[in-house]
């Protein structure tokens, strides 16, 4: 059935990276990535390595132009650098594909590829290290208007929706290149996706034992990251997360959670404010938890910056958290100065000056333990992870997207944050500078959403739950036995044939 399409190659290749990048757009398209693989794959089956990757490549530049076009969105920066931004990403990101089509030239393409889920779950799992590591981007992030597909993902981890994902496409596919059409696979089909329906929309509702609960208070400012720092209306943006702060404590909530550096000063250095704020925590017996810039003086006098967030705690002395991974090129530069490419050009370019934390930080207060994940650090599966396997029993998140706009970005952004609640067994709290904000239970569903782009300060009831999941406890187990069942299926099998 697919013979008379293959001779447009090209036109298949854009196709399927515009379904995909489609796919991630809020705009509830994600089943889209169930049949967006097809394309290429009857592509990739039908050239060798080189032409393989080029497809590959055309494939995932279009794929990732589409799904983060939000990075060229960021009005923290001159136009022209968030563009190269873009092209640079997409381009990067563009590679993994370029070699997953290679990998398949390489390889017997006259045998099934059977290979190929576990391929590409083994190529997520490889794209998300190092300080270019990339977990945005991961094919789970599509599916989260269909939590019961999800929930499985509590044990086997982000990477299994790519399984399913990919393995559906392959499905697919074979059953479209035969004569004709085989209606028992198709039931067989059928029938695997109901199956993973019942269990989701079971488990979802059915969490592990809740042993307590919190009263937690979030705000969301809703002012111009642009502006936020500004001399002239400083003194202004302060007076207004004091009221929403005042607010917040009306509320009488056990706990109150401020976005990514909440206030425009460093609270560490600015201790007249600092005091302040203090005073207001021991009278209202409200712990906090506000996002701040933290300065240090080194050894050799060098002042160091860090993204942090500090604990602040009824009479008692403040904790810190510094944010462990940071956005390369925007908060630090990953490239030394006197390699920098673009010096020579003489471009008024901003550069990052943070430094990152070291410490997994888990805090502690009346004997409930919980982490906080700074912006871009959430949409990494295992920082959380990690936090979980420390102690900690709820997850916050503290964000800055309004640099996005309306763009994607944010929406993508808080959708990270579901994924990681389901994944861990946790209750999420996130607070957004200028949205999205909302309380995120371990099944996905979300409670007190608030909107982009509006002001807003409110308490949710936050269950506490006795156990993490079995994710949290073993990590990316399914990504490495894909990775070996994939050396076993593709390169170890065609080396024997």
């Amino acid at each position: 059935m697919l013979k008379p399409f293959k001779k447009f190659s090209w036109e298949l290749t854009m196709l399927s990276g515009v379904l995909i990048g489609l796919a991630y757009q809020p705009w509830k398209l994600g089943f889209l990535v169930y049949v967006g693989f097809i394309p290429i794959i009857l592509v990739w089956m039908q050239n060798d390595s080189i032409k393989n990757f080029k497809h590959g490549y055309l494939f995932g530049f279009v794929y990732n132009l589409i799904s983060n076009y939000w990075i060229g969105c960021n009005s923290g920066a001159e136009f022209y650098v968030v563009l190269l931004s873009l092209l640079f990403a997409a381009g990067y990101l563009a590679i993994f594909w370029g070699a997953c089509g290679f990998i398949i030239g390489a390889l017997n393409k006259k045998k099934p590829i059977y290979y190929l889920p576990f391929l590409i779950v083994t190529l997520e799992w490889i794209r998300s290290f190092g300080p270019l590591g990339f977990d945005w981007g991961i094919l789970a992030l599509t599916q989260i208007e269909y939590l019961p597909l999800l929930q499985l993902n509590s044990i086997f981890g982000p990477y299994f929706s790519t399984f399913i994902i990919i393995s559906t496409n392959l499905y697919i596919y074979i059953i479209l290149n035969e004569n004709n059409i085989n209606f028992k696979k198709i039931l067989i089909l059928i029938f695997s996706f109901s199956v993973l329906f019942i269990y989701g929309s079971f488990k979802k509702g059915n969490s592990s034992e809740i042993t307590n609960s919190l009263n937690i208070a979030v705000i969301q400012p809703n002012l111009d990251p642009k502006e936020k720092w500004n001399q002239s209306i400083r003194k202004q943006n302060i007076q207004i997360i004091d009221s929403l702060y005042s607010k917040a404590i009306s509320l009488k909530p056990d706990f109150i959670l401020f976005p990514e550096t909440a206030y425009p000063t460093y609270l560490t250095v600015d201790s007249r404010l600092r005091n302040q704020i203090q005073k207001k925590v021991n009278q209202s017996n409200i712990p906090i938890l506000v996002g701040t810039v933290d300065r240090k003086i080194d050894s050799l006098g060098n002042k160091l910056f860090f993204n942090s967030t500090i604990f602040m705690k009824p009479e008692k002395n403040y904790d810190l958290y510094s944010k462990i991974h940071l956005v390369p090129f925007a908060e630090y530069d990953l490239v030394p100065e006197f390699l920098h490419p673009l010096m020579r050009l003489n471009l008024n370019i901003d550069r990052g000056i943070f430094v990152k934390g070291e410490d997994f930080k888990v805090f502690e207060w009346n004997g409930l333990r919980f982490s906080d994940l700074i912006c871009y650090e959430s949409s990494f599966a295992r920082y959380s992870r990690e936090f979980s396997k420390r102690g900690a029993k709820i997850l916050m998140i503290q964000a800055n997207d309004g640099w996005l706009g309306n763009s994607a970005g944010p929406h993508q952004h808080f959708s990270s944050a579901i994924l990681r609640a389901i994944e861990n067994n946790l209750p999420v709290v996130r607070s957004g500078n200028t949205g999205i904000s909302g309380v995120i239970y371990p099944s996905g569903i979300v409670k007190n959403y608030k909107k982009l782009n509006t002001r807003a300060v409110f308490m949710e009831k936050v269950p506490i739950y006795s156990k993490a999941s079995f994710y949290s406890q073993y990590g990316d187990f399914f990504a490495i036995i894909s990775f070996v069942i994939f050396l076993f299926l593709g390169p170890v099998k065609c080396a024997k044939n």
